[in-house]
């Protein structure tokens, strides 16, 4: 093999990741900001709520409270419904919230003063921080948002590996060069960007999977299944459509005696297990059915359920963090650290960073790109990717199936394209024929 050999190989494969960088990069770049920006506001939830509240959402501390039944029929009465769900705060001069449901099958969110069940107002379910929660998921869009969310997310990490290596090649650069009006500032602004928030940002989308569409429902579905999540229980319906940790979403809840405990006395049994003083109470769905009272999502350690029979007022289940397979709590762990709740302030900051690394790489990106001019112009990637890098995108492909999905639509259509070139060229060539 010649000298020059080994470099003709290293500059093609460098071109071949530059073409699967900048294909991701077009295809998701859009995804990106949108879950930057909406995921950086749901960072401040608390702060966001009491300012956008501020009139409903204060109260006089210190006054004593009244029955859970007693809260649930005056606010029942008041928004004309049924309530299904009460939440108390930790903030003691926060009001409490509670979930109702009406006869028409619309659902709203109270904000409730617990010392005389008074009503400040309504909103929708979550309020407006559900809202850009939705927002972030896409969920909004149905399925089809969702899909797009997990192809963002698998494209993210083959974003931030391809720009490792690019930058590796490329002199390791760990400086700002030139004027904001040369391409050489904002490749390198780029560059230095994708460097120091590169690994928070691949955290923040593997952490982001579980909740995604195929690959989230696959792995809960095989977690639960192994019995990594929590603790088998009796088989019932599943309590969906209540704030859970992960774990928990997809198991069956266990199920019990007709309801003749009040909410009053489940609480109890539940406090009686140490629940924290910031709780959700679930009224029973069904005959049969048990409350359910939960600890606020917080720190992972923190995750704590309990079942109280609405019969008998047994714990039919107690489930808490150390009662999770190994393989749930490390989801867990994932996920409170991926929304700042898992380490304090400092937690928040660092993922505040990471939003904002990442906003700014959706900026420098087409910044960078039309400075580079014509020459800018770049193909989709095809066969001459070369066989080590296409084996590692295989094995990216089918951990995240819709992203590699994505990647063979970019293949076929860039081998499509290559074989449409070359034919034109072909065409071209050949000598006209006279008559």
């Amino acid at each position: 093999m010649s000298p020059s050999r080994p470099a003709a190989i290293a500059a093609e494969l460098q071109r071949a990741v530059w073409r699967w960088h900048f294909f991701a990069g077009v295809l998701v770049l859009p995804f990106l900001l949108w879950l930057a920006v909406t995921g950086a506001l749901y960072l401040y939830k608390p702060e966001i709520e009491r300012h956008f509240y501020a009139e409903w959402i204060h109260v006089a501390p210190g006054k004593p409270t009244l029955p859970l039944e007693t809260i649930a029929s005056r606010v029942g009465a008041a928004v004309g419904g049924t309530v299904t769900q009460v939440q108390k705060p930790l903030i003691l001069d926060e009001s409490w919230r509670a979930t109702v449901r009406r006869p028409d099958g619309t659902i709203r969110m109270a904000f409730v003063d617990p010392a005389d069940g008074h009503v400040f107002g309504t909103t929708n379910p979550g309020g407006i921080m559900q809202t850009v929660k939705h927002l972030h998921s896409l969920a909004l869009a149905g399925w089809v948002g969702n899909w797009m969310i997990e192809i963002a997310a698998g494209w993210s990490i083959v974003l931030v590996v391809s720009g490792l290596y690019l930058w590796w090649g490329r002199g390791r650069t760990v400086s700002v060069r030139g004027g904001a009006g040369g391409r050489l500032f904002w490749r390198d602004l780029h560059a230095v960007t994708g460097l120091f928030g590169g690994g928070l940002i691949l955290f923040l989308a593997v952490s982001g999977m579980p909740w995604s569409a195929v690959w989230g429902k696959n792995i809960q579905a095989g977690v639960a299944g192994a019995g990594w999540g929590r603790p088998a229980v009796p088989s019932g319906d599943p309590h969906a459509g209540h704030d859970l940790p992960w774990s928990m979403e997809q198991h069956a809840m266990p199920m019990g005696g007709m309801r003749r405990v009040t909410a009053d006395q489940a609480l109890a049994a539940a406090r009686a297990h140490g629940m924290a003083p910031d709780w959700t109470l679930t009224w029973p769905a069904a005959a049969n059915a048990p409350y359910l009272v939960s600890a606020t999502l917080g720190p992972a350690g923190a995750a704590h359920v309990v079942y109280v029979d609405a019969g008998s007022g047994r714990v039919v289940q107690d489930a808490r963090f150390g009662d999770f397979g190994r393989p749930a709590q490390v989801i867990e762990w994932s996920a409170a650290v991926h929304q700042g709740k898992e380490y304090g302030e400092a937690n928040r900051l660092v993922m505040l960073f990471a939003c904002a690394a990442l906003a700014l790489l959706t900026i420098t990106a087409p910044v960078m790109w039309w400075k580079r001019g014509p020459r800018g112009r770049t193909n989709l990637p095809d066969a001459r990717t070369g066989a080590g890098l296409l084996a590692i995108m295989g094995v990216a492909g089918i951990v995240f199936p819709l992203t590699g999905l994505t990647m063979l639509a970019a293949l076929a259509y860039g081998r499509g394209s290559a074989w449409a070139r070359q034919a034109s060229r072909a065409r071209n060539s050949c000598p006209s024929s006279t008559t």
